[in-house]
């Protein structure tokens, strides 16, 4: 069933309308129709109505699709879930409903996942403090490494259309967003007497006399620096046709996590205007600012600064994230779009989604202008703590590629410089991203 310019026709009715029903609708009815899905609860006019009728209430309509709710969406507050995974038709599945033509909620279910609600309850953090990715039900239930909502959703248009058989939904179209995070802009270039003395001390009493030899050359210009990797980049989104995000980590001060070049150097002013140019920037917040909202400001003033643009787009350092803290800081500092909706500890679908999605702000109860982007793959996750060979990274990446094209989903990976140089500590890292590139020329960016 299509209206004008083809497209679907759909009305939930419902005999309450909260912001949590409304959010849930919002989503699903634009992925399944490309706009928010619309509700009533005048029972008179969903009766009447030409197109889609889903009726989320307990009493079953003739005519109708007749999914009963589950309390979630109804409820205010934050509190503990009763949740039991079951499977049907081998897919993982909760809140389960009865006389019903779905078996289970899924607005209610998607609802729970999206906004991350365990992560607002009592939970284990891991060693900097995030959200411990095994505290997750994704993790529990060993759907983390597939985004079961896009699953659901592919199950409820089957659903629907046995309701409506005239039905044809807007079909998507899979899309990959490269990114990056330029945390250590080079490994020995442009630090300072002072940065390059100690480090080359450090591989001397560590009896490194390789990495000793490398820094002298970087350093006298005759070998070029080990994470400079930006030219080789160019020239493989040249090739495949894509137009990258660059997220910069510019923290004036470097401590503890924030290792980066210094804004004020003019050299990493250069480094941001040319990517600048080649993709869209983005601020990488440090680890300082995670805890400063002012320092926040200031860094991303820096980065507007050095580009001339306005800076909406931003992915936390260490993908240090927390519920709701991080996103409202980032709203108050004029972010638009994240990409730190993912795990720093595992590869996966941290929201079970492979699509974009608003923010909702559980405790506030609204839903917010912050789109999400999750990401799926992390090159450090990958070599650090799943502890992958790099030819076990790129099965990984395949896998994923698969799974995300097959429901025509979004996937967005995380590189950093430093993995596609020519440090040593990284070999064979560059040429899987070059291959699963190149292995798919024509991605629809």
């Amino acid at each position: 069933m299509e209206g004008k310019k083809g497209r679907v026709l759909m009305l939930l009715f419902s005999k309450h309308i909260t912001p949590r029903l409304q959010y849930a609708a919002a989503f699903i009815g634009k992925e399944l129709c490309k706009e928010p899905l619309q509700i009533t609860t005048d029972l008179a006019a969903f009766q009447q109505y030409a197109g889609i009728r889903i009726n989320y209430s307990n009493e079953r309509m003739e005519g109708a699709f007749n999914l009963a709710p589950h309390s979630l969406l109804f409820e205010q507050g934050i509190q503990e879930q009763a949740i039991q995974c079951t499977e049907v038709n081998k897919r993982k599945i909760f809140f389960p409903v009865s006389n019903s033509d779905f078996p289970f909620d899924v607005f209610a279910a998607s609802f729970y996942l999206l906004t991350r609600y365990e992560e607002y309850l009592p939970h284990r953090k891991d060693f900097y403090g995030r959200y411990d990715h095994t505290e997750s039900l994704a993790w529990k239930e060993q759907f983390l490494e597939i985004p079961l909502i896009n699953y659901w959703l592919e199950d409820l248009k089957h659903a629907l259309k046995r309701v409506f058989p005239d039905t044809f939904f807007h079909r998507r179209s899979f899309k990959f967003i490269p990114t990056y995070d330029i945390d250590i802009a080079w490994s020995y270039r442009h630090k300072g007497f002072v940065r390059n003395a100690g480090g080359a001390v450090k591989s001397m009493l560590q009896n490194d006399w390789t990495s000793v030899k490398e820094r002298m050359a970087v350093l006298r210009q005759k070998q070029k620096d080990p994470y400079d990797s930006y030219e080789w980049l160019d020239a493989l989104h040249l090739y495949c046709r894509l137009r990258p995000y660059y997220f910069f980590l510019v923290a004036e001060q470097q401590q503890k996590y924030d290792k980066n070049i210094p804004p004020s150097k003019k050299a990493m002013q250069d480094l941001i205007r040319y990517h600048a140019e080649k993709g869209t920037v983005g601020i990488h917040p440090s680890w300082q600012s995670s805890d400063d909202p002012k320092l926040l400001k200031q860094e991303i003033g820096w980065l507007e600064f050095i580009t001339g643009q306005s800076i909406v787009h931003s992915r936390q350092h260490f993908i240090r994230l927390a519920l709701p803290q991080t996103y409202r800081q980032l709203i108050q500092a004029g972010i638009e779009k994240d990409f730190s909706m993912g795990y720093g500890t595992i590869n996966g679908f941290r929201a079970s989604v492979a699509s974009s999605f608003n923010w909702y702000d559980l405790e506030k109860e609204e839903s917010t202008s912050l789109t999400i982007f999750p990401f799926c793959f992390m090159d450090a996750n990958a070599f650090y703590e799943q502890k992958l060979a790099p030819h076990q990274a790129l099965a990984e990446l395949m896998r994923f590629y698969q799974i995300v094209r097959q429901v025509q989903g979004m996937m967005v990976t995380i590189w950093h410089n430093n993995f596609l140089g020519t440090a040593q500590l990284y070999k064979g890292w560059k040429e899987v991203y070059e291959i699963f590139l190149k292995d798919e020329v024509y991605w629809d960016s």
